[in-house]
């Protein structure tokens, strides 16, 4: 749809001297979402994977865990009263015989790009609808090395992050560190879900080969939605909450912070890291 990025007027200063120049900016627009018709959530986002984006959500929120159990996404026409698609509205409709949790419907949430799922930050929530235990997921032994690797990989593939210097980004790496897949968003957590999105329309859901890796911190929010798609590794570039960590610890998800050249900080999971010393 051509509206990742857009162009406004800048004033650019530069060692003193004044110049007028169009700058581009990464796009962020509303997307509401609508489960069976009903209105679900809004999120602030970037335009483009907006189907992933939703499907992603629905994993996160314990309603989808596999392609079978979705029916259709799509745009919603006549989003406003002059009957204008705005493609800022989607329609998600559950296959026949799929439970819909009340709770979904009730809440209706407003989840901003830097909040993720407000209101509902509870490791209780995550244990009871967590359908892929990482526990269970096949062993995964990574070197430091390789997690060490995946930052600069990661910014490699960034394409609109060059232009603009405003997204986030999560990707999804093998254990032997092939770049699986790649999104990109102005909110951390709605790339993540364009990932999980994109991994239950392809029907490779639980991700339990995977590493996660976001370009910002480990909030509860991303710890939460790597343990729902069955993840067993997240790594983050900068710091974790402290819920984050207290999820990971409890799940089994093996949490990575401050992943910054050779240096890590390992805060939950350690088995999965092949440490040599001082442990």
């Amino acid at each position: 749809m051509g509206r990742v990025t857009e162009r406004r007027r800048v004033i650019r200063i530069r060692d003193g001297a004044v110049s007028a120049r169009p700058d581009t900016l990464v796009a962020e627009e509303p997307l509401e979402i609508r489960l069976n018709g009903r209105p679900l959530a809004i999120t602030m986002r970037t335009p483009g994977d907006d189907f992933a984006l939703a499907a992603g959500f629905l994993v996160s929120e314990g309603v989808l865990g596999a392609a079978s159990e979705l029916q259709s996404i799509v745009y919603c026409a006549g989003a406003t009263a002059d009957g204008y698609n705005t493609y800022n509205v989607v329609d998600v409709k559950l296959a026949p015989g799929v439970a819909v949790p009340d709770i979904t419907l009730e809440r209706n949430v407003y989840t901003t790009s830097s909040c993720g799922l407000c209101g509902k930050a509870s490791l209780d929530a995550v244990r009871t609808q967590a359908r892929f235990p990482i526990a269970d997921t096949p062993p995964v032994r990574l070197e430091p090395e390789l997690l060490a690797s995946l930052p600069d990989r990661l910014r490699a593939s960034q394409r609109v992050f060059d232009r603009t210097g405003g997204l986030h980004a999560a990707a999804l790496f093998s254990p032997e560190g092939e770049l699986l897949d790649i999104r990109e968003d102005v909110g951390r957590h709605n790339a993540v879900d364009k990932l999980v999105g994109r991994a239950l329309q392809d029907d490779r859901l639980p991700l339990s080969r995977c590493i996660l890796l976001v370009s910002g911190r480990a909030s509860f929010e991303l710890a939460q939605k790597a343990v729902m798609a069955g993840i067993p590794v997240l790594a983050a570039v900068s710091a974790p909450s402290s819920l984050a960590v207290d999820l990971a610890a409890e799940s089994g998800l093996t949490l990575v912070g401050f992943l910054r050249g050779s240096s890590m900080n390992v805060y939950a999971g350690d088995e999965r890291i092949a440490l040599r010393s001082g442990v």
